[in-house]
């Protein structure tokens, strides 16, 4: 019977990977993956590749959301895995195919790996069951110019919650908005400081799941016009209480 597998490739390289993924990767027909999410570490598709024995297909967007190249795999009886970077699951374009091959009669399974969703607060040391709803900053365009994440970071700060901002990636432009970026998109939607005060301290993290991870922390004014090096980076604004252990933790961080 034909079976989908959904597997996490990590944050890092091929060398995140799990024995178990290499293994079951081994033995499938088809192999796709997916950068549009996030960008994999530069040759890691291909020497993945070659340990693995099998070529590895990718697919844009449009081709993930239709669902065809996947689900016509499955059509001729064969053991096929999704990779994607981080975890599968953290994208809901995923759990869409996963719903449709279900829906399809299609086994499938799952392995899991790092996300940003856990590793940005393991990063800065911050407690991860504090954190509330995660919040995206698109690419400014003419015309276009939302606060919904705004309004997602006052309702967590009312909480006393942590936020996660991802920043907006397009990989096939080589584009990704930078933390700096970011923080000045904040302050220009929120002139008065009514969500975020003059003052705020807020932590910054790049390259998170790498070796090349960094972190730091300090007042939006301070870290505004920094070069935080290489992509990718997201923004957590802490909850307005800390913990004194998340205090201690991010007391260790510094402005670059």
């Amino acid at each position: 019977m034909a079976e989908l597998w959904f597997i996490g490739l990590g944050l890092g390289d091929e060398r995140d990977l799990s024995r178990r993924a290499i293994d079951l990767l081994r033995g499938c027909d088809r192999i796709f993956a997916e950068e549009y999410t996030a960008p994999w570490s530069p040759g890691a598709f291909d020497r993945l590749s070659e340990e693995i024995g099998r070529p590895i297909e990718r697919l844009g967007r449009a081709q993930v959301e239709s669902e065809t190249p996947v689900l016509h795999a499955l059509e001729h009886g064969q053991r096929v895995a999704f990779l994607a970077v981080g975890d599968p699951f953290a994208a809901t374009t995923h759990v869409a195919l996963r719903l449709a091959a279900q829906k399809a009669g299609y086994a499938t399974g799952y392995l899991p790996n790092a996300s940003i969703l856990t590793v940005a607060a393991g990063l800065l040391g911050l407690m991860p069951y504090r954190f509330g709803r995660t919040v995206s900053i698109p690419f400014p365009s003419p015309g276009f110019s939302p606060r919904s994440f705004l309004d997602a970071i006052r309702a967590n700060r009312a909480g006393d919650l942590h936020t996660l901002v991802l920043l907006d990636l397009r990989p096939d432009e080589g584009r990704f908005l930078t933390a700096g970026e970011a923080i000045a998109i904040v302050r220009a939607r929120d002139p008065a400081g009514d969500v975020l005060p003059p003052g705020t301290r807020v932590a910054v993290v790049a390259r998170a799941g790498t070796p090349q991870a960094r972190a730091w922390y300090g007042p939006m004014e301070g870290l505004v016009t920094q070069d935080f090096g290489p992509p990718m980076h997201a923004l957590v604004i802490p909850a307005p209480r800390l913990h004194f252990e998340e205090e201690a933790a991010l007391a260790q961080l510094g402005p670059p």
